[in-house]
């Protein structure tokens, strides 16, 4: 069976579910929490993925990665039927799946903010003004700060790149600079 189609399956089930008892949100961080481990830990999957393990360690170490003693109860339901399946190998691909579906169900969108210096205003600012300009959807941005923007900023939201940097317009006056210089020999 495809992976997407058995990973899916699970996170609109886990979705369904945390919203009969309203824990999704809950559930939703606790996934990203996992999500982010199974990015930075890659021997997590393969502990999880290996079968010599018994199930009761399983659970142990992904309640440990969703968020050790705070884990949800509905959380710990979920791990445990998708390891009594025997799903545990499609089980990062359910936390991208269910991280998704719950964006996608309360109007969330993701974008990447870079600016030269941390800046909380300047984060609060675009993610009220690229809320009304989408539909008054939440916006979560990942910030990175980057000396080599001089000054300014870059986000990305829902395909579009606004660039603001200092480095930029630098770049582009350069840019005109050598067009000019060329027109005159």
């Amino acid at each position: 069976m495809n992976t997407g189609v058995v990973s899916r399956r699970y996170a609109k089930a886990l979705l369904a579910y945390a919203k009969t008892v309203n824990k999704e949100d809950k559930v939703y961080q606790e996934m990203k929490r996992l999500a982010t481990y199974f990015d930075r830990v890659a021997d997590l999957r393969h502990a999880v993925e290996n079968p010599v393990l018994d199930v009761q360690t399983k659970l142990k170490l992904l309640h440990e990665a969703a968020g050790g003693a705070n884990v949800s109860d509905e959380l710990m339901r979920f791990f445990s039927l998708v390891l009594e399946e025997k799903r545990e190998k499609f089980l990062q691909f359910m936390t991208w799946s269910y991280i998704d579906l719950y964006r996608e169900d309360k109007n969330i969108l993701i974008g990447k903010l870079m600016t030269a210096v941390p800046s909380p205003k300047l984060e609060d600012y675009l993610k009220k003004s690229l809320s009304k300009s989408n539909n008054n959807a939440t916006i979560e941005l990942d910030t990175k700060v980057d000396s080599e923007l001089i000054g300014g900023y870059i986000v990305e939201v829902a395909g579009y790149r606004m660039d603001a940097s200092v480095a930029n317009q630098l770049k582009r006056v350069k840019q005109q600079f050598i067009a000019k210089n060329r027109r005159i020999i």
